[in-house]
Formats: C-alpha cells, sequence, structure tokens
C-alpha cells in the first residue's frame, strides 16, 4: 500500500499529467529520435571554451534527474544509459513551450532535447534546449535523495530503481554482460560448441541438489527443473561430438546466500580424450581471456584485495590445505580422532561416519575462505565423487580440481570415470 506522504506525491503528478494534456500534449509519445547520448555530448564539447557553443545540432533524451528553475532560464540533468548531461532551455529559445517546462516538469520525467552543444563558463557541457519534448510523464517520484539509496532490501527488490539511482550498479551488469560474451568467444575459439539442453526434465541428474518439481498439464505428467548440464552434454559426447559447452540457467530449490542462489547460471563444457590436467589449462587461460578482454588487466580489485588470475594459479592438494591452514595432519589420525577433531571445530557431520566425506568437511570448514587467490585443490579423497578417475599414482585421491578465489568454489572438474561398471558401483 502507499503511504500517505505517498498518495499525496502520486496525486500531484498526476495534477500535472492533466495539465499537460490540457496543453494539447501527449505525454506518453509513441517514439523520438535521439541522435546522440550524454558520453558523445561531453565529446563534442572537450574542445570548447567556456561560454562557447557548437554550431551543430545535437538531439538528446534521457530521465530528469534534478532541475532547478531560475526565472525565464532553467538547467537540468538527465541521464541516460551511458551517463548524465545537463541541459538548459529558456523563455527566450523555447517561447510558449518555456512555461509547461518550467512549471510542470519533475525529476523521474523522459524528456527529449534538441538544441547545440555548449561549455558553460564554468566548463560544464550542456545541451542549449531550442526544443523540448515530454517523452514519458513519471507518476511516481524518484528515492528521496536519489543518490543515498541505500536499503539493501529495496535495492535488491527493485532493482530497476537501483540501476538508475545507483549507476556504478548499471556498471556490474555491462560488466557481467561482457564477460558472457568474452566466455562464449573463449571456447568458440577453443572449437567448443555451445548447445541447449532441455529445462524441464523427468529425471533430474549431474548433482546432489534438491529440484524444483513441476507439472506439465499436456501430458499429466510430473518433470523437474535443471540442477546441471551435465547429462545432457555428456550425451552429446556420446553420439559423437567432442567439444560442447552449455551456459544458461539452473535451479536447485536449496538455501540462498551471497553467493548461492536458486536460479543461477552455470557454465559447464565437456572435452573428450582430455584429463583434469588439461581442464586445469582450459579455466586458468578462460580467466586470463576475460580478464584481458573485460578489463584490460588479470587484476581484479575486489572490495579491500586485489586478485591477479594471471597463470600460472596456485595447486594444493586438500590435505596438504589442511595441514597448512588448519595444522591437522589427517593421515596420521585414526577414525576415533579425526572425529574428534570435527567435533573440536564444531564441524557438523550427518549420517552414517565417512572418512573421506569428513575430509572434506574438515577442508571446507577450516580451509576455504583462506584461499583469496585463484587456487586449484587437487586430489580429493576418493569417495568424494562417484564420477571421477582415481589418480593414476594414488588409489586413494581423485583427478579432480576445485577452483577457489576470495574464499569461494568457483568450479569443479575432474577426469571422467567413463567405466560404466566401475561407476555402476559407486553410485549403489
Amino acid at each position: 500500500m502507499l503511504m500517505e506522504a505517498d498518495n499525496q506525491y502520486v496525486k500531484d503528478r498526476m495534477e500535472k499529467l492533466r495539465r499537460w494534456i490540457e496543453l494539447g500534449v501527449n505525454p506518453f509519445p509513441y517514439k523520438y529520435e535521439k541522435t546522440h547520448d550524454s558520453v558523445e555530448v561531453v565529446d563534442k564539447a572537450k574542445d570548447l571554451e567556456p561560454g562557447k557553443a557548437s554550431r551543430k545540432f545535437v538531439s538528446v533524451a534521457g530521465r530528469v534527474m534534478s532541475i532547478r528553475v531560475m526565472g525565464n532560464a532553467s538547467f537540468a540533468h538527465i541521464q541516460d544509459e551511458k551517463g548524465k548531461v545537463q541541459i538548459y532551455f529558456t523563455k527566450n529559445d523555447l517561447g510558449d513551450n518555456y512555461k509547461p517546462f518550467s512549471k510542470l516538469l519533475e525529476t523521474g520525467d523522459f524528456v527529449g532535447v534538441y538544441g547545440k552543444v555548449y561549455k558553460t563558463n564554468r566548463g560544464e557541457p550542456t545541451v542549449m534546449a531550442t526544443k523540448m519534448e515530454l517523452l514519458s510523464k513519471g507518476l511516481r517520484p524518484l528515492p528521496e535523495k536519489y543518490h543515498g539509496l541505500t536499503d539493501a532490501e529495496l535495492r535488491y527488490r527493485q532493482r530497476y530503481v537501483d540501476l538508475f539511482v545507483n549507476p556504478e550498479v548499471k556498471a556490474v551488469f555491462e560488466t557481467r554482460a561482457k564477460i558472457v560474451s568474452a566466455v562464449r568467444e573463449f571456447l568458440e575459439s577453443k572449437g567448443f560448441i555451445e548447445a541447449e539442453i532441455p529445462l524441464l526434465q523427468p529425471i533430474y541428474g549431474g548433482g546432489s541438489a534438491r529440484p524444483f518439481k513441476t507439472h506439465i498439464n499436456a501430458w499429466d505428467f510430473d518433470m523437474y527443473l535443471s540442477i546441471s548440464p551435465e547429462t545432457y552434454l555428456k550425451r552429446l559426447l556420446v553420439g559423437g561430438f567432442e567439444k560442447v559447452y552449455f551456459m544458461g540457467k539452473n535451479f536447485r530449490n536449496e538455501g540462498s546466500d551471497k553467493t548461492h542462489n536458486p536460479e543461477f547460471t552455470m557454465m559447464e563444457c565437456y572435452q573428450a580424450y582430455a584429463d583434469y590436467e588439461d581442464m586445469m589449462e582450459l579455466t586458468e587461460d578462460l580467466y586470463v581471456f576475460v580478464c584481458m578482454k573485460v578489463l584490460g588487466t588479470t587484476k581484479v580489485k575486489y572490495q579491500d584485495k586485489t586478485i591477479d588470475f594471471r597463470k600460472p594459479w596456485k595447486r594444493l592438494p586438500m590435505k596438504e590445505a589442511i595441514k597448512t591452514f588448519a595444522d591437522i595432519d589427517v593421515d596420521k589420525l585414526d577414525d576415533d580422532e579425526l572425529q574428534n577433531a570435527m567435533r573440536n571445530f564444531n564441524v557438523e557431520y550427518e549420517g552414517d561416519f565417512s572418512r573421506d566425506l569428513a575430509i572434506e568437511l574438515l577442508f571446507e570448514e577450516l580451509c576455504e575462505d583462506k584461499l583469496i587467490q585463484p587456487t586449484f585443490i587437487t586430489q580429493q579423497p576418493k569417495g568424494s565423487t562417484p564420477l571421477c578417475k582415481v589418480k593414476r599414482n594414488d588409489p586413494n585421491v581423485l583427478e579432480r580440481f576445485e577452483p577457489f578465489v576470495n574464499g569461494w568454489e568457483i568450479g569443479n572438474a575432474y577426469s571422467e570415470l567413463n567405466d560404466p561398471i566401475i561407476q555402476e558401483k559407486l553410485f549403489v
């Protein structure tokens, strides 16, 4: 429900909408011919002397973020996809159109402005309006002191507000789009083919996650949303493809935190005739390529850290990580001592005791948050996954790796177990 103050703001804006219509203005026109964006206006103004205007006209459009009326002249800032630019409109230039724009225009409205690029005496790039057009009347006010919107709940539930109120958020969206494009470019340069997989599946597989369940009315049949593309991509290898990948949505009906979401985007790839050493190299090369393509450097600043994705990444066996970060040599502990260590560190364990799973849980609790720079954790205990080949010179550990960055697991891969008899036995 709208609060009383909000109701009054909306009523005031509805009244101004009515007045625009009485003036014969369509407050929601079909289109507008925009020729330049804010960045291009700034670029055109850089060579002008303060107080001078260019000879060429531009047509810009955007949302009004601020407005300052000073009698027969007014300033406003409009924001478009690229940034903000100042506009200047006067009674002398707009004639009879000046009064409605000076009296009825509000923050949150969209306007189109046609005029010359001008640099003010203070050096600010500006469009001097000779024509103005209302493009969309805003019927709700912008957040109070829009530049200070900080309520996390509002920002995440109303991302559209967050995007235009906090421009740095839009930069994150733009960077993500570039990352996705660069991942595809890299994989396709390596000969991988992108494949679509069914998101509605009769049997879900490829991970140990709780699925979302749905029902197909046409077939009167229960199905599950995909938790992983794995089994479908492997079928393509069976069919004769040698390098395939999928990038799209997966759905896991589980908890949510800062690094986990029930609906998320995953990239998963498979390569025939390759092992986990090949995939570690592919992973390193992928991150280096994307960093250079998007940022021009392998160094990424995140909060108070600088993370360098240049290769080679550190490789650390899981047991060595536990010894390094927790001073525990699990090979010297029997099962009772291992369970005592878990109790001492408040590591929760459910179900029948498995030594291999206990080692993995100790690693997750005591080591993961220490792995800031890109690191491959390798040689996981044999019992941690039934999908992986054992290490060639040590049958007690796996040819598997998990890359970690900033304390987060960012992937998982292994030399695929392709002996169906052994795999069936492990699943059972």
